[in-house]
């Protein structure tokens, strides 16, 4: 009988799926900087939840995971899971700073229907 060993595969470097603005790439990097993660990249995610059905998610990431797709936009490094990338494909994240606080913010040409919370939609 044959074994096989089985090894995880790589991050897929493909064109730019979700790109990032400039002040967003500005302020992941001040983060980044700030956590002494300079080589670290941001992951983007979609699960269950949120007022509207699903909601995104943002977290500093070293490396990809299996599976993970891995894109650059505006010098920062972007880690999507496989089920996440179907609800992300063409979003924009963006950082924005207002009077009461700034936070990260993603417009989803994908989301049907948003909530008033900016974190929340629906598919």
């Amino acid at each position: 009988m044959e074994t096989q060993t089985i090894t995880p595969e790589a991050p897929v470097y493909t064109e730019t799926i979700i790109t990032v603005t400039e002040a967003a790439a500005g302020k992941i990097r001040e983060l980044l900087t700030e956590e002494g993660k300079t080589e670290s990249g941001l992951r983007v995610f979609v699960q269950g939840g949120g007022c509207s059905g699903f909601q995104y998610g943002l977290m500093i990431e070293e490396s990809g995971g299996v599976g993970d797709m891995q894109f650059e936009s505006n010098g920062v490094r972007l880690f999507v899971d496989p089920v996440s990338i179907s609800y992300l494909k063409g979003a924009e994240v963006d950082f924005v700073d207002t009077i009461t606080g700034g936070g990260f913010t993603i417009k989803n040409p994908n989301a049907t229907s948003t909530c008033g919370c900016g974190s929340s939609f629906s598919a």
